[in-house]
């Protein structure tokens, strides 16, 4: 994905930590520290509220977060380019989450933050249903290359 282009050398980059089968992205975060990428992590807050990031470099303290996760003890910073995990997608850029709405509310939050997908290419379905308030991804990348909507 580094190859492709697609992340902008100068975007604030808002990762996660793979968990329950999710593609393991840590290879790219740790590429994209390498190169000096400015990175961050999102710590889950109460339900109802978007997600935190929070700035992250490898070697940084990891606190116990909410749902067995773990998040940066570290400044809050605002990214502008989000790697987004998923359980599906479909062919117009449409996503199935967990269902706790975590990712939904801080899409609406950063509706100019650049979404990408971060799957597996078997997650890949025909259609999703969609609510009004949906913003679907920009791209999905996968272990196969990335798909642009």
């Amino acid at each position: 994905m580094l190859a492709s282009g697609i992340i902008p050398p100068d975007a604030v980059v808002g990762g996660f930590m793979p968990m329950r089968g999710e593609i393991d992205i840590l290879p790219l975060l740790h590429a994209l520290a390498a190169r000096g990428q400015a990175l961050a992590l999102p710590e889950t807050l109460p339900l109802g509220q978007p997600l935190v990031f929070r700035a992250w470099i490898p070697g940084t303290k990891m606190l116990p977060g909410r749902f067995r996760t773990t998040y940066p003890d570290a400044v809050e910073i605002v990214p502008d380019f989000l790697l987004i995990p998923l359980l599906g997608f479909d062919a117009r850029g449409h996503r199935l989450g967990y269902g706790g709405g975590y990712y939904d509310r801080t899409l609406a939050a950063l509706p100019g933050a650049f979404r990408l997908g971060c799957a597996y290419a078997m997650q890949e379905v025909a259609t999703l249903p969609v609510e009004a308030t949906d913003l679907p991804l920009h791209a999905v990348a996968t272990e196969t290359g990335i798909k642009k909507f």
